[in-house]
Order: structure tokens, then sequence, then C-alpha cells
């Protein structure tokens, strides 16, 4: 297969994308088409990315808003309230229906690489089994990367502790926490030692929730990336949300990023539910609440964005679009800059993929799985701000997604 005149990026010149056997063969300016080759068309001049890389959502609680109920106080506490009463209508094959729905509504927006929080405060796990299951069945066209979940607490919720250590060994691939949420600080910190020392038994990744709250005082932060630092786990740790810290003082913040850059921990942002979610107790001035992606990036530290919720107890909206998360994360970060803009794309796909530890199979590069979309745009300034539909999505080579390009036309 060949495709013809494509942006690398946002690079001005174009090149050629050959692939053989589901890999990038050759890309350079000026390839010859081979005898029987297949030669696509209509994607002259477009962008073309790594696939989108969704580096914190719930699958499992997707699809479910307003059943039973609507969050009407839109808190983060009442979405876990409807959560916990939708709970009962759980089966391993509803999860599945639903979740299936899900995954092909963001291979549709370009998305190959998800990193979905499953809930294990269950005694059944039955989210867990239905999505571990699915993750098998969907392997050649999605990479599924599956978190435990404790959503109300490791040590605040019944044998907590144990159903975060049978989730890993059941083939979660990351262990969870929520300091934030335990009974007391102490509770907070011994949470956090559980969750390091189970992923160290099992050699699984760590991605926390992490000072979900407006509360200031919430610093589940510090005692995260300090001890991601002292086990050497580093960028195998993610602090995700961690929107407290829009809170944070300036005096406390320099002091922190101290140990934040020594850990190495990625951070992830989630900055439409963040933005939805946050400063719900303040009257005015209300916090945007999305944590410091601005000064983080300027540190050097990882950051990417994540949907965090579709349309469930949480979000009455989402659509699986990587794109709004940018948009959104943008304005709320004062991030405007023109270099800020055209660079943003790799809060979804490089940063997130470094978040997903993807390493180097990821990215387009000659002898690389032929993993790649293809945008109606001919860069990303464009792309964003038109909102362009992906036009195709190529896994290894084959296409699992499409997008008939939009003809509008005005009349006057």
């Amino acid at each position: 297969m060949l495709l013809k005149e494509l942006h690398l990026g946002n690079a001005q010149e174009t090149v050629d994308i050959r692939v053989t056997d589901g890999k990038f063969a050759q890309i350079a300016p000026n390839l010859e088409p081979i005898p029987g080759e297949e030669t696509v068309t209509g994607c002259a001049g477009k962008m073309v990315l790594p696939p989108f890389v969704e580096s914190h959502v719930h699958l499992d609680t997707c699809l479910t808003a307003g059943r039973p109920r609507w969050n009407l106080t839109g808190t983060l506490f009442e979405g876990i309230q409807c959560w916990e009463e939708y709970k009962p209508f759980l089966t391993k094959q509803e999860v599945k229906e639903r979740v299936n729905k899900a995954i092909r509504m963001q291979a549709a927006n370009g998305i190959q690489y998800v990193r979905t929080h499953v809930d294990i405060n269950d005694p059944k796990l039955t989210a867990l089994e239905a999505i571990l299951e699915l993750r098998e069945e969907v392997r050649d066209y999605m990479d599924i990367q599956i978190v435990a979940f404790p959503q109300y607490g490791i040590l605040s919720y019944p044998k907590g502790a144990e159903l975060l250590e049978q989730a890993l060994k059941m083939g979660a691939d990351a262990a969870g926490a929520i300091p934030h949420f335990e009974f007391t600080r102490e509770y907070s910190v011994e949470s956090l030692n559980i969750c390091f020392d189970l992923a160290q038994k099992y050699n699984k990744l760590i991605d926390v929730h992490c000072d979900e709250i407006d509360d200031e005082a919430s610093r589940g932060l510090e005692t995260l990336a300090t001890r991601a630092y002292e086990t050497g786990m580093r960028d195998m740790v993610t602090a995700s949300h961690t929107t407290a810290m829009h809170s944070y003082n300036n005096a406390y913040v320099i002091r922190l990023m101290r140990i934040l850059k020594l850990s190495g921990i990625n951070f992830v942002a989630n900055p439409c539910v963040n933005v939805h979610l946050g400063g719900r107790a303040d009257t005015y001035p209300k916090r945007r609440s999305m944590t410091r992606v601005k000064e983080l990036t300027d540190e050097g530290i990882n950051v990417s964005f994540g949907s965090d919720d579709i349309f469930d107890p949480w979000n009455p909206l989402g659509n699986a679009k990587m794109r709004d998360q940018v948009f959104m994360g943008l304005y709320t970060g004062h991030m405007l800059g023109y270099d800020e803009i055209v660079n943003s794309y790799r809060f979804v796909t490089t940063n997130a993929a470094r978040t997903l530890h993807l390493g180097d199979d990821y990215g387009i590069a000659e002898g690389k799985d032929a993993n790649f979309v293809i945008l109606d745009a001919k860069d990303w300034y464009d792309a964003l701000n038109y909102d362009a539909p992906i036009l195709r999505n190529y896994r290894k080579g084959k296409l699992i997604a499409s997008t008939a390009p939009v003809d509008k036309q005005v009349f006057f």
C-alpha cells in the first residue's frame, strides 16, 4: 500500500508512506508505485499522526448517564452515588455491550491505545472480568490497559486490599488507589504503601486517582512522588487528576516541584471533566480545577490528557474525541501561544504513549507497525481549530475506521 503526499506531523514538506506486511517499509518523498501495489487516494495534502492514546478513561461506567438517575448537582460525590445505584444492574454481558460501543466510538476518533480504570470495589469483580475478556477479543484493533481502581478506597472499603491484589492476579495491568477518598490522612498514606507493595510484588504499573478534590490540604501527591522516587518505580507511576494542585499555594508548589522532578512520575489531566466537576463548593470566584499543566510541562514533566468519562454519572456528555480534551486543556491552562497550540497533539500522542509505557513500538518510523491516522487537515493547528475528522485509522496497515470528508457549503 502506498500513500502519497502526506504531512508527517506539522512538517510543511510532504512525504510518501509505503506499508508492506503491516509495517512502515519506506517513508520518503517521491516514492514510485510498485506494480500491483494499492495506491490510496483522497489523502494527499493531509496530516498523518501516530494513533491517539486515551490515557485515562472509565470504560466500565461509559454510556450509563441518567441510569438509574441523573447527577443533578454535577459533583464528583453524587456521581459516585449514582454509580453505586447502577451497580446492581451490572452483568458481564451488559458491561461488554456498552464497552464495545465505546471502543468503536474511540476507533472512529483515531484511538488505538486505551488505559481504562475499572472499579474493583465489588466483591464479584463483574466489570473487571468483562473488560479482561473484551481486552483479548479486540486486541487486533485496540490495546486496552486496565487499572485496578478502588473507587471507595483500599482501607476505607471492606477487604479493599484483598480485592486489589485479586484484580492484579486476574490480569489488571496497573494498581490504583484513591488517597483523597480514604477516611483519614493515615489511611491515605498507608493506602499508597499498599498500592506500591502490590505493584512491585506483581510487577505492575501504578496509576493513582490523586487529590481529585479542590481541598488544598489534600497532599497525596507528595507521598506518591516520594514513594515512586524511593522505590525506583519512577515513570512506572502516574498521578491522575491532581486537581488539588490547582489550589495549592505557590510557595508549597515550588517545594513540591523538586520531588516531582526527582520522581520522574507521569501526570494525566482530564480537562473537560476536571473543569465540570471542580469548583462545585465555590460561590465566586470559581476555580477551574485543572492541574498545573503549563507549569509541569515547563519543568519537563510528562503530562498527557484523558477523557475520564464518556456519558456517565460524572459526565453527561462525551464522544470519545481526544481533540476535545486538547481544545479544553489549552483554554483552561492558558496555553494558547502559537507553539503551544501546534505542538499540543503530543498530549494525546507521544506524551500519552510515555504514560502507558508503550515504548519504542509507538510512532511512525520505518520498521515499526503501520499504526497511524490521517486527519482532514494539513496540520494540527487547522485540525484543532476546525475539529477535523479522522479520515482513516490504520492498524498494522489494515483500515479499521474511516470517515468521509465533510462537504460544507454556504449559499450567500
